[in-house]
């Protein structure tokens, strides 16, 4: 196969991208030293997390010239996230470091105004019209399609700027706020998303720069189609994995936590066996999931450095699944089996090299917030949240939160924060609060849901998996009261889960609420209803979200 070389100054899961240049029918050589450069014909730098961190790993290893070198020969390049931030000037997130300067622009932060930051999620790439030229795209990029963005600084689109200068421009829009999705220009091509992590639509992106196809003229259909700007609903896929009586890594799904059998003299009291974790996740893919997450959910009892199964179920689902991929469960300080000191961080770094694009922190994030507490609201620098996202950006953490109701007669009765309820207890009691919980739910802490996202935001986790015992297996639909509590308190993004058994569900919960997305797993797992089908009522309903697109 033909080649094209990788420049990875560790930026998180390249595997994914690897994965997807493999797919469109190249190979991966990658870029050791900048000699490698002189080398190499097709070039692509991704780049996630911090703007400054990319650009410095960059200086310090002697790449930034020979980057130069490169572009400046005309050899196709490619820059994916901060890889095309590098492109400009400078960005807010770093000021006292420089890009490559090709393009004299800084990169801004999204005001958090009416929105969630980071901005996360399925959107578009139009391209800008001069109004002159035809209807065209470049490198494969369709209006009809969207896009997987994930990143607080972007280059804000002014009119006319950056075309005056050559360039060829694809924008989104997120709020008010219009900023660039996608650039190209002669031998340069480079996108604020992540293609590798954009279904087909996204490989498509990559074969069309690899094979040197840079500009395409548009169908009539795609011109005259109604072509929905903006960020779409994102609907993710849960499997909660673990191992079976018989020692075999299996998805199962819970009442409350509880993955037995139960009532089934024959099961024996077996774990609830839905599947297998690989094919499953292919599946959900397959159905339009935008993201798939899995929850490791017995690894907090084991050491998960010896949990090769896990790792060889996300090296394996990301070989054929090209959407975000999330995965909890022991992603925490912890003693290998031969005695060895391993960090989160360590822990995470080994996740990411197998393919996941995020790691999810569950009741590690309860025992970092108390002591944030106690600490009188000061960062330590040394929890799993801020190591993690400190060295591969907050998008990348995500913190699962297990709260469950805690009913009071007034508000006085307790000194957390409080709700009243339009579902009063048996007692009658008409105010509760939200009580976090660890070790699945078995074990209550005296720390409510609002003070821990707080905590957690400030230090640096990037998004939110909101779950609620009370809900867990009801199959009656989100707490809508929760949801809407968390996301007063917090800027960052908030994943609804727990609840779900119908497709109104999910219109229930982006109507009522101002949630970012929204996760489901056994209505799924149990076939009573597809992630697609989920998406078609949604759209029945008014709601923007993204069609799955078939294979390439």
């Amino acid at each position: 196969m033909p080649t094209v070389h990788l420049l990875d100054y560790v930026a998180g899961n390249v595997r994914s991208l690897v994965n997807a240049i493999n797919k469109v029918g190249y190979e991966v050589e990658w870029i050791k030293s900048p000699d490698d450069l002189k080398n190499a014909e097709k070039l692509i730098l991704p780049g996630v997390g911090h703007f400054g961190h990319c650009l410095s790993q960059l200086s310090e290893g002697g790449y930034l010239e020979p980057i130069r070198q490169h572009i400046d020969s005309g050899k196709p390049f490619m820059g994916i996230c901060v890889g095309l931030q590098a492109l400009f000037s400078g960005s807010e997130e770093d000021p006292d470091v420089s890009g490559l300067g090709l393009i004299p622009m800084r990169m801004q932060k999204f005001t958090a105004d009416t929105k969630s930051v980071p901005h996360i999620g399925w959107n578009s790439a139009l391209k800008t019209n001069s109004g002159s030229e035809e209807a065209q795209t470049f490198y494969g990029l369709s209006p009809n399609s969207k896009y997987y963005y994930v990143h607080s600084y972007a280059a804000l689109y002014k009119p006319g700027i950056l075309e005056s200068g050559g360039w060829s421009v694809a924008t989104a829009t997120y709020g008010e706020e219009e900023f660039v999705g996608a650039i190209a220009r002669k031998n340069i091509f480079a996108t604020q998303f992540h293609p590798e992590k954009s279904g087909q639509a996204g490989l498509r992106t990559i074969r069309a720069f690899l094979n040197g196809d840079e500009f395409q003229s548009l169908s009539q259909t795609s011109v005259a189609g109604k072509n929905e700007d903006g960020l779409t609903r994102r609907i993710i896929a849960c499997l909660d994995v673990r191992t079976n009586d018989a020692g075999d890594l299996v998805v199962t799904k819970g009442d409350q936590y509880d993955v037995r059998e139960k009532g089934d003299l024959d099961a024996g009291g077996q774990v609830r066996n839905l599947g297998k974790p690989v094919d499953m996740a292919k599946k959900y893919y397959e159905q339009g999931a935008d993201e798939v997450t899995f929850l490791n959910i017995t690894s907090f009892r084991n050491c998960p450095l010896i949990d090769t199964p896990m790792l060889e179920i996300l090296r394996r689902t990301s070989e054929t699944v090209f959407v975000p991929l999330t995965i909890g469960g022991g992603i925490k300080d912890t003693v290998d089996t031969d005695g060895t000191n391993v960090s989160a961080l360590d822990v995470a770094t080994m996740y990411f090299k197998s393919g996941a694009d995020k790691v999810s922190i569950g009741s590690d994030a309860v025992t970092a917030a108390e002591q944030y507490y106690e600490a009188g609201e000061t960062l330590s620098g040394k929890t799993a949240i801020e190591t993690i996202s400190k060295a591969y950006g907050n998008q990348a953490v995500v913190v699962s939160v297990d709260p469950k109701r805690v009913y009071v007669s007034r508000p006085e009765d307790t000194q957390h924060h409080t709700i009243k309820t339009g579902s009063p207890n048996a007692a009658g009691q008409n105010f509760c609060w939200y009580q976090c919980t660890i070790k699945g739910g078995r074990e209550s802490r005296d720390l409510d849901v609002r003070q821990l996202v707080k905590a957690v935001e400030a230090m640096g986790a990037g998004e939110i998996l909101l779950n609620c015992i009370d809900k867990d297996g009801s199959n009656s639909g989100f707490d809508l009261e929760l949801i809407n509590d968390v996301k007063s308190a917090v800027q960052i993004p908030v994943i609804a889960s727990s609840g779900a058994g119908i497709p109104g569900h999910f219109a229930e919960v982006f109507e009522h609420t101002t949630t970012d997305a929204a996760l489901g797993a056994g209505m799924f797992h149990r076939g009573e209803y597809t992630v697609n089908e989920v998406k078609e009522h949604l759209k029945d309903e008014g709601f923007l979200v993204r069609k799955f697109e078939a294979d390439i």
